[in-house]
């Protein structure tokens, strides 16, 4: 540990001793969550449990069967406490020091060369929320922006019958993707494609899935560290936001097909999502993060706001 880790921060001879001096020292130290966790005692037991190569869903309750009361070896204790204190040392999201992420359920490798995976959109895949604005000519799926390639995955998973792109203008986080995409062996259905946008993808598309880069450029500056170690092209969009949205719109009809509909997050930024796009209807998704998270635009839509907003 460094000089400036306090002594006795990580203690406990038990797993679950362990897990609550950890959550301690996460809270103390200042460390912020978002990236798989909410909180510092839920972060705590994901790094004792990875450290200690225990299931991740370990029972840690009080009950007598848990593993709460399991010993943990001097010098397992101090992988543990290596662990946390590069969590605080280096503000790195937990997911960038484990290689793992979760996403419904669903591991995913993930490194610096790509966001951690914690799209609301997989919400709506696992429960079924989008079927039906889907038919049986939807075919063709496209994830744009995916990242680590998440979504694609689970989109993958959620429709046996689709075939699914996943996109990105980042070789390096496709390179990321194409580890995820061969861990759940589903190189047949899932291309990777590099593209600005819509540039390369001229579709016709069916379905497009969309986890842009939408932080308006006052929340960028004020991010908390661990964010701040994510690729900033995954997350800075704009003075409000919107630039690749608005990009993304222009382009979006000409590469859809007749039904098709595009389902994008957009964060906490409704009130500038709705401020550039005043008169475009649109169908917002409920997700455990509210209804004011994940929408829904249908082609026509797009179309009729187009003819719209040129007259």
């Amino acid at each position: 540990m460094t000089e400036s880790t306090p002594v006795g921060a990580l203690s406990g001879a038990t797993v679950g001793a362990l897990v609550e001096s950890g959550a301690q020292w996460l809270a103390s130290a200042g460390v912020s969550f978002g990236h798989g966790t909410t909180n510092a005692r839920d972060e705590a037991a994901w790094l004792v449990l990875w450290r200690l190569g225990l299931p991740l869903d370990s029972d840690l309750s009080d009950a007598p069967d848990s593993i709460t009361i399991q010993p943990v070896a001097p010098a397992s204790q101090a992988l543990v406490a290596t662990l946390f204190e590069e969590r605080i040392r280096t503000r790195k999201p937990a997911a960038y020091l484990t290689q793992e992420a979760w996403l419904q359920g669903v591991p995913f490798y993930v490194d610096e060369r790509a966001i951690v995976p914690r799209s609301l959109i997989a919400e709506l895949l696992a429960d079924g929320s989008i079927d039906d604005f889907l038919s049986d000519q939807t075919h063709k799926v496209l994830d744009l922006c995916t990242g680590n390639g998440s979504l694609a995955v689970l989109a993958a998973m959620a429709w046996p019958e689709v075939q699914v792109t996943g996109a990105d203008i980042s070789a390096d986080a496709l390179a990321v993707a194409h580890i995820n995409v061969g861990k759940h062996s589903l190189q047949d259905r899932i291309q990777l494609q590099l593209s600005d946008g819509l540039a390369a993808l001229p579709g016709p598309w069916d379905l497009i899935l969309c986890n842009p880069p939408y932080v308006n450029a006052a929340s960028m500056a004020a991010l908390p560290a661990e964010y701040k170690a994510e690729p900033a092209l995954a997350l800075a969009g704009g003075d409000d936001g919107m630039d690749f949205i608005r990009l993304l719109f222009a382009a979006a009809p000409a590469c859809m097909g007749e039904d098709a509909v595009i389902v994008l997050e957009i964060g906490n930024e409704r009130a500038y999502f709705e401020a550039a796009y005043p008169l475009l209807p649109v169908f917002w998704l409920e997700t455990s993060a509210g209804e004011d998270q994940v929408l829904l635009v249908t082609r026509q839509a797009l179309t009729a706001h187009s003819r719209l907003t040129a007259q």
